[in-house]
């Protein structure tokens, strides 16, 4: 195993799910990229909020209750920040 692997974090569900909650967070200009900068493509951050949303409906029974409440308030959280967002820009 490269040492580059052994610096990622275990993969499950809610590390899937905070993933892609960067990456929203990424788009909405909260977060650096990669590289150290923030840009905000506010397209990219809806489709990102709409994958999670999409994952909820069809996860919806089959979640632990920790993942349902992490997903749950992933969704609100990015959901809420990207009014505030678009209404700003």
């Amino acid at each position: 195993m490269s040492q580059d692997q052994d610096n990622l974090p275990h993969l499950d569900f809610s590390t899937f799910v905070m993933s892609l909650s960067h990456s929203a967070l990424v788009h909405l200009g909260d977060a650096p990229d990669g590289e150290g900068s923030s840009t905000r493509d506010l397209e990219l951050a809806r489709q990102t909020i709409d994958i999670l949303g999409l994952l909820h409906d069809k996860t919806k029974g089959n979640l632990t209750g920790d993942e349902e409440r992490l997903l749950s308030q992933a969704l609100v959280d990015l959901r809420l920040r990207f009014v505030e967002v678009s209404r700003g820009s």
